[in-house]
């Protein structure tokens, strides 16, 4: 498609929102260009950390665990605001003003898996380790029940539309 005709699509739709859809898509493209921003301050951040701090001065050991920590919990932070970014495209895309549940599941799990990755064993005690276990097992049962629910709905409008068919 063209810019023109995408620029056309987007002022039929634009006329038909109520003031409220308005607003949310506004509020909606506004936190997307913040997340970029943030993104690429964050891999900027990243690169010149492992660039300058870790290359250049010779600290990047494969056997020291906390500059491997360092680095992979700055990447999960890039992917956790890649994820949200993209959540918030595919909301802009589809039309849906309201964020999908799943997908504010799966960032919460990224980041929990961001927190693992970066955690000090030494210095964490048994109570915060069974507390971030324990949201872990609650969120990936919830993000399960929430696809299962998913392919449930799938399946019933493809159910539906064969029925429509005949």
């Amino acid at each position: 498609m063209s810019m023109r005709s995408d620029w056309n699509s987007f002022l039929d739709r634009w006329a038909i929102l109520s003031l409220y859809q308005r607003f949310e898509q506004v509020a909606t493209l506004t936190l997307s260009f913040l997340l970029i921003v943030v993104i690429l301050a964050s891999i900027w951040n990243l690169f010149i950390r492992i660039f300058f701090d870790l290359v250049l001065t010779g600290s990047l050991d494969p056997t020291d665990f906390q500059s491997f920590q360092t680095v992979f919990g700055a990447i999960f932070t890039v992917i956790i605001a890649l994820e949200f970014k993209r959540s918030i495209i595919v909301s802009l895309e589809t039309h849906d003003t309201v964020f999908h549940v799943r997908i504010v599941v799966l960032v919460a799990l990224l980041a929990l898996l961001r927190k693992f990755i970066i955690l000090d064993l030494s210095k964490t005690d048994a109570a915060t380790l069974a507390a971030l276990g324990f949201s872990t097992l609650a969120l990936g049962g919830l993000f399960w029940i929430i696809r299962q629910q998913d392919e449930t709905r799938v399946a019933a409008q493809e159910i539906k539309a064969d029925i429509g068919k005949d």
